[in-house]
């Protein structure tokens, strides 16, 4: 893991745990693209599944990655500067492309400024809320028999204070979610829902687009 503070960015292989990068930045008022949980499969699960929980548009959050396409090849796709021309396009296909695309090796990811930070937690009614200001990340998950819904947002100290006190709830810590899933985490009704899917022990992906799997052919 590659911690360039100044530059905003971060470099981590791809079975790097999220909850390790959440603690490699605390204390320097930089955040990554997930909220603080553990995942299967660390990072480089995380951009296979297109992210998590984000209410934002993830695959720009992701500058570059390097990935093993089914056929061994190794490639090098983007870089570790938001505007950047090399490899651009193979960058957001590989986003969310649930291993079609073969596998992550090393990522980099855009880190985002914030002061504070709150973690929050409420019973879920099973729909997901319309919140101002609204929170980065946002999911439910079952625990025993209710459902608990999850927010995270991190910004200026009175943004986040505003989301808090319209949210509401209580405080949450860091989730370890990886026993949920000791099959691997895919899409299909379970424990956990996030604003994009629902996310199943041993679950599928969803169905790709025909000129998708012929991207994924000629690499």
């Amino acid at each position: 893991m590659e911690l360039h503070a100044a530059d905003q960015y971060l470099v981590a292989e791809a079975g790097t745990d999220l909850l390790a990068i959440h603690e490699a930045l605390r204390g320097t008022g930089l955040h990554p693209p997930f909220p603080p949980v553990e995942l299967p499969g660390g990072v480089g699960g995380l951009v296979a599944r297109g992210g998590f929980a984000q209410n934002f548009f993830f695959p720009a959050e992701v500058l570059g990655l390097t990935f093993r396409t089914p056929k061994g090849r190794v490639v090098r796709a983007g870089g570790v500067v938001v505007k950047n021309v090399q490899g651009y396009d193979l960058v957001r296909p590989f986003v969310g492309s649930f291993g079609l695309l073969g596998e992550a090796l090393e990522v980099v990811f855009r880190l985002r400024p914030g002061r504070a930070s709150r973690f929050l937690r409420r019973p879920f009614l099973g729909a997901f809320p319309e919140l101002s200001p609204e929170p980065r990340f946002l999911f439910a998950l079952k625990e025993g028999e209710a459902w608990w819904l999850y927010a995270y947002h991190f910004g200026p100290e009175g943004e986040v204070a505003r989301f808090a006190e319209a949210f509401g709830g209580e405080e949450a810590g860091p989730l370890d979610l990886r026993p949920l899933f000791p099959r691997g985490m895919g899409v299909g009704e379970g424990p956990l829902r996030d604003l994009r899917f629902p996310w199943q022990d041993g679950g599928g992906a969803p169905e790709a687009p025909a000129l998708f799997r012929r991207l994924a052919a000629s690499l």
